[in-house]
């Protein structure tokens, strides 16, 4: 049986991301290997600390900025978290400082919103109606 153990999304800046994940959307610090000029740093929800990693992978490869750059200026999130209550969430973040580029927006049976992880990426939470 395939599982997704390990995702990734590319950064500018490890330490910036690691503080963003960690500080400001809560997610904990799972790994922290030195890796040459960068680092294996992987977070994961404190919901499921051994579940699922996110890997803040350096931007580093030619490739990799005009495609992030590409998916911000169509407004396409570079992956989406789940949360509880995408309403609430927004304001717990905006608290916090997070700049939103999409407000929650009902779309039927989903409740999303999309924000900027400071990082070069756009982030999408959502939340499915029950």
């Amino acid at each position: 049986m395939i599982r997704i153990t390990i995702t990734s999304v590319f950064v500018d800046d490890q330490a910036k991301a690691l503080a963003f994940y960690t500080d400001t959307l809560g997610f904990v610090k799972k790994t922290d290997v030195p890796a040459g000029e960068y680092r294996w740093l992987t977070v994961a929800s404190p919901a499921d600390p051994d579940g699922v990693e996110l890997l803040l992978e350096p931007d580093g490869h030619p490739a990799v900025r005009p495609y992030k750059e590409a998916l911000v200026a169509d407004g396409i999130p570079a992956t989406q978290f789940t949360v509880d209550d995408v309403y609430a969430e927004v304001e717990r973040l905006k608290g916090r400082g997070v700049v939103f580029t999409q407000e929650a927006t009902d779309l039927g049976p989903v409740v999303t919103a999309v924000l900027d992880d400071t990082c070069g990426n756009l982030i999408q939470i959502a939340a499915m109606k029950v």
